[in-house]
């Protein structure tokens, strides 16, 4: 019965993408404008691609090196299986798959948006808001089709007529998480990547073209500005969609690795906690499909955002109650979860209100982000007030709420993790990260129009379309800007509870009854672990720093030996400023991932299994806490320099855009695009990327396997600090 139930499952995700190619083909039948916009839009699709194929060129290489690095270690150690550096590959390619969809959409997307906009804004809101769902259903479809396919293929190879609780079933998860692996892998790079490549065209395009020159946001007059516009498609939709990608199949992974230590009487041969999350994930899309069809508005003064949010809700609830269906038809009346020999009995209806919490702590999450950083809200209107002062306070003001916007979000992750324990123990907690990334296809096309809706109002400006088109347009940026900001909320939520399941597979793979703080490499490791987001972040910013003065310069340089620019009687160079911020990204991405994929590496093989668990511990605990801040701190800044668009009050008198409060509040939503762009969404997959480096390398830290043993050898260890030693010049020599 197990093994009928299984081949439902990529079904469910084959659907998901059929839809997704329909969305995309109404979306290309779309009219795309006149020559102008289409020559524009031309631009920067082109930009856009010239950054992937650059991208992928590096990442091919690391691709293949790194699969054949585990093909080899996986000889090492028994019961793996070669098999898994094919998995990593094949999630290697899925992930810069679902990043390609989207992008290449949304390229195509942005112009006839502009051009919709031209009539309503409610036309306009269903086109940028189909290019967004073919970035959520792309992502989603080819998450559960790739992971239950694999699922299914590894469990012919290996476990079919085994018990789902014994050796081979695990040696299946962990091929598997070679899969989740080489996802997280490209999702890093793609994230750093893009989020450098876009705030080093929007920092230097604002710095020079804003403030210097005073030329309006996306003026054709300024050479930054495609530049800009592709950032937004490489950095929010190619990057955000490998991103939650990577979320997607490690929740999956993790809550299948702790559903193997789950003993359930059911009509699954004991499977149905391993099949669950897939299930669930699987239902998520055909809910989060029914969920687009809410999204609408019928005139231009309805919301945006409420229209947004009726979606959203309505998936979330058809999840919830198909969820309580589900369990209880493949689930028993109890389940025990048994580790170490201590076993724990549940109800089983615990698993359905587990999940109901994931997705409670989801959407709470998302409600308190836009809250911290949606125009007319008061932690937005107190950095609006504070511009009226200057430069610093608005700087001061931002920093103040993005690190008050941490409480909420850190109480309702806390609450969301001890019931979910409470409840049905560490697979409760996983199960509610699964539950919480259920409806993802829905999150990403909210998510995904935001970038759409900013191009479209790029294109207009530059088109010198009527007041009314920008309007339009502006509406939707607005809006696309807040759930940017609640996206990122989501993803750092799921990474935080994904992470913590990933970290309880750890401690069952690894060998170890769990982490002792009182010992001292474990706390020496704990300390270390929460030094490393803050090191990444540093790496990240200072990358964008250094291409955006790069960009700055260019921008300098045209508008100097160029004539007739500021008269519109030349046009700029828009290709050196693209290709500027195409190999400052590709240059600059390299040290961080190298941090991300080599720290927990070299931690377990030279301190051992439980400090690596420490240092997993403060990774998490850090990350999520930078992610939540420079996110918050961003996304209200920028919406703060947006409230003058339409103009505001400071102490009685009225300020608009030129105004010297809007140069302070451009002032600080430029210290804030790298951290809402770059550094803070990077957070997340920093999070669960270690956490995955540290899962793949627990069988050779087994405290009884002979790697562990292997690493008390001082000529061994030696050899092991060595090549963490030669990895830093490794990557300088790559930049050169």
């Amino acid at each position: 019965m197990g093994s009928e139930l299984m081949y439902y499952i990529p079904v469910m995700g084959l659907i998901g993408l059929a839809v997704m190619i329909g969305k995309a083909l109404w979306v290309n039948r779309q009219d795309a404008g006149d020559k102008n916009m289409q020559e524009l839009a031309g631009y920067i699709a082109n930009g856009a691609s010239a950054f992937l194929k650059a991208e992928w060129k590096v990442l091919g290489v690391y691709a293949v090196v790194a699969a054949g690095l585990l093909a080899w270690s996986s000889s090492l150690v028994e019961h793996s299986d070669w098999v898994i550096a094919v998995a990593f590959l094949i999630g290697a390619f899925f992930s810069a798959l679902a990043g390609w969809i989207g992008m290449s959409v949304a390229t195509k997307a942005n112009v006839r948006t502009t051009q919709a906009a031209r009539t309503s804004l409610a036309q306009a809101l269903k086109v940028s808001f189909n290019g967004g769902t073919v970035m959520g259903l792309g992502v989603a479809g080819l998450a559960v089709v790739g992971i239950s396919s694999l699922f299914i293929v590894f469990y012919g190879m290996y476990v079919a007529g085994a018990s789902p609780n014994g050796e081979e079933m695990m040696t299946a998860l962990e091929v598997l998480a070679g899969f989740s692996l080489g996802a997280e892998s490209i999702a890093l790079f793609a994230r750093v990547g893009g989020g450098i490549y876009t705030k080093a065209a929007d920092v230097g395009a604002d710095l020079v073209g804003k403030v210097e020159a005073g030329i309006p946001e996306d003026d054709p007059r300024n050479p930054a500005t495609v530049a800009d516009n592709v950032g937004d498609n490489v950095g929010d939709v190619a990057g955000m969609g490998a991103d939650l990608f990577g979320s997607y199949v490690a929740t999956m992974l993790a809550t299948m690795v702790l559903g193997r230590e789950v003993i359930s009487q059911d009509s699954f041969g004991g499977m149905a906690p391993i099949l669950l999350p897939m299930v669930i994930a699987g239902l998520g899309i055909l809910f989060s499909i029914i969920g687009t069809l809410f999204v609408r508005i019928g005139k231009d003064t309805d919301s945006v955002m409420a229209a947004l949010n009726k979606g959203n809700i309505g998936s979330i609830l058809l999840t919830a109650v198909a969820s309580w269906f589900v369990i209880g038809a493949m689930f028993g009346d109890t389940i025990v979860f048994s580790r170490n020999g201590v076993e724990t009995t549940y109800a089983s209806v615990n698993i359905f209100y587990a999940i109901l919490l994931g997705l409670v702590v989801g959407f709470l999450m998302s409600y308190i982000t836009e809250y911290y950083t949606a125009i007319g809200r008061k932690p937005v209107d107190s950095i609006v007030q504070k511009s009226g002062t200057g430069h610093a306070t608005n700087v001061i003001g931002g920093l103040a709420v993005g690190m008050e916007s941490t409480f909420l979000p850190i109480l309702v992750l806390a609450a969301g993790i001890y019931g979910a324990f409470e409840l049905a123990g560490l697979y409760g907690v996983a199960i509610a990260a699964a539950g919480m990334m259920a409806t993802t296809a829905m999150q990403l096309a909210i998510d995904a129009f935001g970038p759409i809706a900013d191009n479209a109002g790029g294109i207009a400006e530059m088109s010198g379309l009527p007041e009314e088109v920008r309007g339009r347009t502006d509406i939707l940026d607005a809006t696309g800007n807040t759930t940017a900001a609640t996206g990122k909320g989501f993803a750092i939520a799921s990474a935080a509870l994904t992470a913590l399941a990933l970290f309880a597979a750890y401690v069952g793979l690894s060998g170890i009854s769990g982490i002792d703080i009182y010992k001292a490499n474990v706390l020496a490791m704990l300390f270390v672990g929460a030094m490393i987001p803050f090191l990444f972040s540093s790496m990240a910013i200072s990358a964008v720093g250094k291409a955006a003065m790069d960009m700055v310069k260019e921008v300098r340089r045209q508008f100097r030996e160029i004539p007739g620019i500021m008269e519109y009687k030349a046009k700029p160079e828009y290709e050196k400023c693209v290709a500027i911020s195409t190999q400052a990204s590709i240059r600059e991405m390299i040290l961080p991932g190298a941090l991300a994929l080599l720290s927990p590496v070299i931690v377990g093989f030279l301190f051992g299994a439980e400090a690596l668990g420490g240092l997993l511990a403060g990774i998490t605990v850090s990350g999520v806490l930078m992610g939540i801040f420079q996110n918050n701190a961003g996304g209200a800044w920028d919406n703060a320099k947006k409230s003058f668009e339409k103009g505001v009050l400071i102490d009685g008198q009225s300020h608009k855009k030129g105004s010297d409060p809007h140069k302070a509040a451009v002032t600080g939503d430029t210290v804030g695009d790298p951290f809402k762009d770059t550094s803070g969404p990077s957070m997340n997959i920093l999070i669960k990327l270690t956490s995955i480096v540290a899962l793949i390398i627990a069988p050779h830290l087994n405290e009884g396997g002979q790697q562990a043993a292997a690493m008390s050898d001082p000529q061994v260890r030696t050899t092991v600090v060595q090549a963490a030693q030669s990895a830093p010049q490794a990557a300088a020599f790559s930049k050169e």
